[in-house]
């Protein structure tokens, strides 16, 4: 097993990322170096829970920014690098994909030279041990019609802004190790959802507008699929590749809980009409609203997550039905952490209509 000591984490001031910190420091007794530019949806609340810690640092950093980087590690040495910072909503990068190919591919070019040159001179001890763990997407595997998963060996075929810059991703990291040998591992994961969610994707944000009072948007009919991972037992799955994992190896990793969208909403609006009731009584369904659907909505995910388990010995803890009753507990008692997101840097606003050229 390679237990590192010390991870640097980039994005850990985002939704995986903070989870993943969460429980590296709280639980696991591991330091981390947590690297973040904190742009619109990163939040260092989230990391309350562990950031008076002393192995907990924090470093404003973009990834993008090589020298600042190579400080980074210079400064704290770290054994493992996990490498989660990326801009990740479809619908964002719809409107604008050249921030997902700046951070996306190359925020990531930039951590694999850093990395690189980094390892290079660790002792050949420590050289061996040092593993570049690449965070990503069941995305880059396009979409799938009603039956099939996806598997390590599925054939790349996005077809977002988003996913692109993802795939792009995945392909340096392996040919960075594959021409210079630095030791990766990398991942693919489904929809992940939970506590500290920015409220522009689907739950948190049926959550909140539900709350409100307002229209639940649900693109289309509702019928796209997706297989939903709970965030706490995707941290512990990366953990798992991290100290467990093959070097130049993937691994996919899914909550085997595959729901439409539809019924995602509808047992999200059940749970509200049950732990907070509107006030005149109403059904929180009764503010489902059909609205026109995105371009290029892949109709279907789901991932074959037998290779992780049977390796690595991982699998989920959180069946949906129990991480979901954890997710809108968590929203309805922490409005502190989701209100003040609200009244700035996004107002539950539609995302993802812009199909013009940009200038």
């Amino acid at each position: 097993m390679n237990s590192p000591r010390k991870v640097l984490v980039t994005g850990g001031a985002g939704f995986i990322g903070s989870a993943v910190i969460r429980l590296l420091v709280g639980e696991i007794g591991c330091a981390v170096v947590n690297v973040d530019k904190l742009t619109y949806a990163a939040n260092l609340s989230s990391l309350k829970p562990i950031d008076h810690s002393p192995l907990y640092a924090f470093e404003q950093v973009d990834i993008c920014d090589h020298e600042a980087v190579n400080a980074v590690l210079r400064r704290h040495a770290p054994d493992a690098i996990m490498h989660l910072a990326a801009e990740s909503h479809v619908d964002r990068s719809i409107d604008g994909p050249g921030d997902f190919i700046q951070t996306n591919v190359v925020g990531t070019y930039t951590m694999l030279e850093a990395a690189r040159g980094y390892w290079s001179e660790l002792s050949e001890d420590r050289k061996a041990r040092f593993r570049f763990h690449h965070i990503s997407t069941d995305e880059v595997f396009g979409s799938l019609g009603s039956e099939g998963a996806f598997t390590e060996e599925t054939r790349y075929d996005p077809r977002s802004p988003y996913s692109a810059s993802k795939a792009s991703s995945d392909h340096l990291v392996r040919a960075w190790h594959e021409t210079y040998g630095l030791q990766v591992v990398l991942s693919n994961c489904s929809n992940n959802y939970g506590p500290y969610h920015f409220p522009e994707k689907l739950i948190p944000l049926m959550i909140i507008k539900g709350l409100k009072g307002e229209p639940l948007p649900v693109y289309g009919k509702g019928e796209n699929v997706r297989d939903w991972l709970f965030v706490d037992d995707h941290a512990r799955a990366l953990w798992a590749i991290l100290s467990q994992g093959r070097p130049g190896e993937s691994y996919n990793v899914g909550g085997n809980e595959e729901i439409a969208n539809i019924d995602v909403v509808r047992q999200v609006c059940a749970l509200l009409d049950e732990l907070a009731p509107r006030p005149d009584g109403g059904k929180r369904e009764e503010q489902v609203t059909y609205v026109q659907d995105r371009p290029g909505h892949d109709f279907r995910y789901a991932i074959d997550a037998s290779k992780i388990t049977e390796e690595l010995g991982w699998q989920p803890r959180e069946s949906f039905a129990t991480g979901l009753r954890a997710t809108v507990s968590w929203y309805l008692e922490n409005t502190d952490w989701w209100e003040p997101i609200l009244d700035g840097r996004y107002t539950g606003q539609r995302l993802g209509t812009k199909t013009a050229a940009n200038g």
